[in-house]
């Protein structure tokens, strides 16, 4: 009986878009005078005092009240009935006003309550209160219970009254609350107009139709009420922890579909479940067929998604229970019940009366007051107000847009999902249940590799047989690895050399004007291939070609030509001069010979990664140029240098 399962509930109804097809009232919580009509004033009073903080001070009043062991005392407690009660009252005083055809309250129907007795976790009997407040303006009330548990509270409050005729399909023999035997049909007035239908475990949604349509067929038949009230209990549901009944989803909503068909008007309120995933699937489902709109199988993403694991549908499924009502024990228990309604062929007659001012009334002035302000217009900053917005329904045939009004959807928990709805297991770790962010923009790292996924916040699917990539709402990211493979292909295209050996340059980035002088006159006096050197800079995406190991070639190819040979030591002599204190060799190391140094320089030249952003030539302390380079140069050469 926790409230968790009502928020469930709601959630599933507002992200199957349910509440699109009916009004949303929002039900002030009934108070102390409004309770008192059915409950004594000690009573109420007693459980709008009463907390775990002091409720050692009422000993005395938890024995006399029967408050403590299956009803226990918790914080907000007065508040929890107040919403309870004040819910059933404001749907069946909707009801009387022609409002509504059907009112539904899921956080009602707790039906054992007594007049100055808490009961099977329930406290103040909204049922009893709703009833009341139709039976203002109707004449006869119908109230039926499909609930595992005998209705006992709702029974014993019209026990001598034939205004309202109380219907209760339950489980009897040493079974809670140990009431409702067959034989329990009313006293005084109200002879006759309690009907008991005594079950036993196992009932399956074939047998129980088969008892369901004929009793509530005759009772319209014969009773002729105004109104009905309809308890849905989901503790008669199978896999429910505290029921005994094998009932699927479809046979529980089954009974729900039946009495929607005589039109009259409807309180349709909750009541038990232990089972708070199937509770919330039977009400959700049940939810749809008052309003005309089928749900499921797929549930929609929500708050409380994890909790309808490991199917994720919208299904209760029976078991393989044993089912120990036989068909001669329901034959006779059937013909026994429908010979008592035959005493009730003619339906009683009501003196009309003043009933009095009563909440019915008090909502006409309200709701007028409250049409008024409407009236006035929401404002500039909001296009409607929240009422507006509740009464708001849509009709088919007419186009309506999902992004008005996100905000009052989005507080309302609605969902925005790209995923209708995810079909099992599989899918829920597919579509990502966490954080990731599902329209991020893949690239491409370094080398060119695909790292989409692990940047993006992308999931790919391990371990389930999935092998295509995902992103965080489910959808295949098959296309955006396409556009990266042509992207890499592309890149490298740009990075490979041409046919004739040479390598495209950056516009942005410019050789050394040394480099530039070596490069063009070795290219002038013979043409010689240099192969490309690979970058390891990831964001540029061409190749960087350093000039020294050309220079070094040409010194090696031509070693006998002057001119060009006395200009590569001249350049090479002054970077030795500038690079010697920082980064060369102690001047009374060892000079290497010219074939050491021809096979060293290649393996430890790499010139780009070090000095990558200067425009002098970066030379290393194991990266000799030439053995001319680190030898002064000769008086004759100096003197043949400036005649030309």
């Amino acid at each position: 009986m926790k409230p968790h399962r009502i928020r469930m509930t709601h959630s599933l109804i507002m992200n199957y878009r349910l509440y699109k097809k009916m009004e949303i009232y929002r039900a002030k919580p009934a108070t102390k005078q409004e309770m008192c009509q059915f409950h004594t004033d000690e009573y109420i009073d007693f459980l709008s005092k009463v907390t775990p903080d002091n409720m050692e001070q009422y000993s005395k009043e938890q024995g006399k009240y029967n408050v403590g062991d299956d009803c226990p005392v918790f914080d907000g407690l007065f508040e929890f009935c107040g919403i309870s009660g004040g819910g059933s009252m404001e749907g069946a005083a909707r009801l009387n006003r022609g409002k509504c055809d059907i009112a539904i309250n899921w956080a009602g129907g707790l039906h054992h309550a007594k007049k100055s007795e808490a009961s099977g976790f329930c406290y103040v009997n909204d049922i009893v209160l709703g009833i009341i407040e139709l039976l203002r303006y109707k004449q006869r009330v119908l109230y039926i219970d499909i609930d595992v548990h005998h209705g006992d509270g709702v029974e014993e409050a019209f026990y001598t009254t034939d205004r309202v005729m109380t219907v209760s399909f339950h489980k009897y023999g040493e079974y809670f609350p140990g009431t409702g035997e067959l034989r329990d049909i009313g006293v005084g007035a109200g002879k006759y107009y309690a009907v008991n239908f005594p079950l036993r475990d196992g009932i399956t949604d074939t047998t129980y139709k088969e008892v369901f349509e004929p009793v509530i067929g005759h009772v319209m038949e014969f009773y002729r009420p105004d109104a009905v009230v309809l308890q849905c209990g989901a503790d008669s549901l199978s896999g429910d922890r505290l029921g005994c009944f094998n009932l699927s989803m479809a046979g529980h909503a089954n009974c729900v579909e039946f009495v929607k068909k005589f039109n009259l008007p409807t309180l349709v309120v909750g009541g038990g479940g232990y089972t708070m995933r199937n509770v919330s699937r039977a009400w959700t489902y049940e939810t749809g067929i008052l309003v005309n709109q089928k749900v499921g199988p797929n549930l929609p993403f929500s708050d409380f998604y994890e909790y309808f694991g490991p199917d994720y549908e919208l299904d209760v499924r029976p078991s393989n229970m044993e089912n120990l009502n036989s068909k001669e024990y329901l034959e006779k228990i059937k013909i026994q019940v429908l010979s008592n309604l035959e005493r009730t062929r003619h339906a009683p007659s009501v003196q009309t009366i003043d009933v009095g001012k009563g909440l019915t009334e008090h909502q006409e002035e309200q709701d007028a007051m409250l049409d008024d302000i409407d009236e006035d217009g929401p404002g500039m900053d909001t296009r409607q107000t929240q009422r507006q917005w509740d009464c708001a329904t849509e009709k088919e045939g007419e186009l309506y847009s999902d992004s008005e009004d996100e905000e009052i959807t989005s507080s309302m928990g609605v969902r925005k999902t790209g995923k209708k709805g995810l079909r099992n297991a599989r899918d829920w770790k597919e579509g990502g249940s966490g954080t990731g962010s599902g329209n991020a923009t893949p690239f491409t790292g370094p080398g060119g590799s695909d790292n989409a996924s692990e940047s993006a916040g992308g999931n790919t699917a391990k371990g389930s047989g999935a092998t295509s990539k995902r992103d965080g709402q489910g959808r295949d990211l098959t296309e955006y690895d396409e556009e990266l493979e042509a992207l890499r292909k592309e890149t490298e295209e740009e990075t490979q050399p041409d046919n004739d050996g040479d390598v495209e340059m950056g516009g942005d980035e410019q050789p050394s004007p040394s480099a530039k002088v070596l490069t063009d006159e070795a290219a002038d006096e013979e043409m010689i291939d240099v192969p490309a050197q690979p970058s390891t800079s990831s964001t540029s995406k061409t190749t960087k070609i350093d000039p020294v190991p050309a220079a070094e070639s040409l010194a090696q190819a031509k070693p006998e030509s002057a001119t060009t040979d006395d200009k590569i030591k001249a350049e090479a002599s002054e970077h030795s001069k500038t690079d010697a204190p920082a980064k060369g060799p102690s001047s009374g190391a060892a000079k290497p010979s010219e074939s050491s140094i021809a096979e060293a320089a290649p393996e430890g030249s790499n010139p780009t990664a070090t000095d990558r952003h200067t425009s002098k030539p970066p030379f290393a302390a194991d990266e000799p140029v030439s053995s001319a380079a680190k030898a002064p140069a000769s008086p004759a050469e100096t003197s043949a240098k400036e005649e030309k």
